[in-house]
């Protein structure tokens, strides 16, 4: 299931014709990754950082790839303006001078959520080096939010075998999600698993309360972001609160929730804190076999994806086609 997930993946990323800009080039994951990207035609690459001294570290890295990485590089000393105009402008009413702005952009981080920003580049991937918090912060300053959105959140592409994929929501960013936040997370995760897997998004609002089968602020607050996500997106198929065997196994779906429209079959997960997201994803991953693509950042106007810094190439690949087809 996995090799069948992440292949339609890829294949629909190759198709795109985009460019993926990596602001963390000195990673020699980054460079054997762009050369994949690069060398089966999967989409055109921008790297960001010292290229003489990149490719003259790492050239190993990048030595079963028949890819001329020295082509991909930005120049360092190209012309910034537009960029500077573009953060500047975003950043004004924070009080950040034009002369700051240029200072800001010397960080590869905002230097590529800019290029993705301006549309010099379709999407960006970083975190194999930085952390989850410096790649989001660039991304909202640079970049900003979706309309209709207030919230950066992440889901998890789990892959099990003999098992359509699931998304795990949030499971990387908010740490105990309000109730607009909640709301947020549960919109923008269909939205994601609809542009991954093609499919349509069945979601469930997980507690550890069935419908009332328990009473607690935190189930009411599951129940209350429910009611909302119906108002704003009435469009999505949604219930909740439910256990997750109430969501997911349909002869139990039948007992604890006789009406609720998911019958069982739900594809989306979302949980009510990062406590119990992460630790979901990480259980399925160890115990059930899966296969994790993630975290997969969602929320903004266009992609920049985070990694996991303990992440391979492979993984790097995959969330730039990722970015690809979050970017449609």
């Amino acid at each position: 299931m996995e090799i069948e997930i992440i292949n339609k993946i890829r294949e629909r990323a190759s198709k795109k014709n985009q460019t993926t800009v990596f602001p963390e080039a000195k990673d020699p994951r980054v460079l054997k990754a762009a050369s994949y990207l690069v060398e089966k035609q999967i989409c055109e690459v921008l790297l960001l950082g010292n290229k003489k001294e990149i490719l003259a570290l790492h050239k190993n890295e990048v030595s079963e790839f028949s890819t001329d990485l020295s082509g991909f590089f930005v120049d360092e000393d190209f012309n910034k303006n537009s960029l500077v105009d573009h953060l500047h402008e975003r950043r004004k009413h924070k009080g950040t001078s034009r002369k700051e702005a240029a200072q800001m952009l010397k960080d590869p981080l905002y230097l590529a959520a800019t290029l993705v920003a301006t549309g010099a580049a379709d999407g960006a991937v970083a975190g194999s080096i930085a952390t989850t918090g410096e790649v989001i912060r660039a991304a909202i300053h640079s970049i900003g939010l979706r309309e209709g959105n207030n919230t950066v959140s992440s889901t998890f592409l789990m892959a099990l075998e003999n098992q359509p994929p699931l998304t795990y929501a949030d499971c990387g960013v908010v740490p105990y999600p309000d109730l607009e936040q909640l709301a947020d997370i549960a919109i923008e995760s269909a939205r994601t698993h609809q542009r991954l897997t093609q499919k349509e998004a069945r979601v469930a609002m997980l507690s550890f309360s069935t419908k009332g089968s328990a009473k607690h602020e935190r189930t009411e607050l599951v129940v209350e972001a429910t009611n909302l996500i119906k108002h704003k997106a009435p469009e999505i198929t949604i219930d909740g609160e439910l256990q997750f065997d109430a969501a997911f196994v349909p002869e139990v779906s039948k007992r604890k929730a006789p009406g609720s429209p998911l019958k069982g079959r739900a594809n989306v997960f979302v949980f009510p804190n990062l406590d119990a997201g992460n630790i979901a994803y990480k259980i399925t991953e160890r115990l059930a076999g899966a296969s994790a693509t993630g975290p997969i950042l969602q929320g903004l106007t266009k992609p920049m994806m985070d990694l996991s810094r303990g992440c391979n190439w492979q993984d790097i690949v995959n969330a730039a086609c990722a970015a690809i087809l979050m970017g449609e």
